[in-house]
């Protein structure tokens, strides 16, 4: 089951909670019994581990071939260098 992050706007009290997805958002708060609870959004703790994700680029059909340095070897040109600036000619004296 998830792990909600709820947050009352009267007296600034944040909580977390487990529920199921199809029960109702919490409405009232528990710190301070006012009725107009918010649920936040925050970030997850989701995270793809293991072997079969972008490290060695799942689903490509050159698969084991297919390795970042080859991906980047073989992606086009999307810019041309900058070309260097150019020096001034030093100043000449005395003529």
């Amino acid at each position: 089951m998830p792990i909600y992050e709820y947050a009352c706007p009267d007296c600034k009290h944040q909580f977390e909670t487990i529920q199921k997805i199809s029960e109702d958002p919490i409405k009232v708060c528990p710190s301070c019994g006012a009725e107009n609870v918010k649920k936040l959004v925050s970030a997850t703790s989701f995270v793809l581990k293991g072997s079969g994700w972008y490290s060695d680029h799942y689903g490509l059909k050159s698969g084991a071939d297919a390795g970042p340095a080859k991906a980047a070897s073989t992606a086009p040109a999307t810019a041309a260098p900058a070309p260097a600036a150019a020096a001034p000619a030093p100043a000449k004296s005395g003529e």
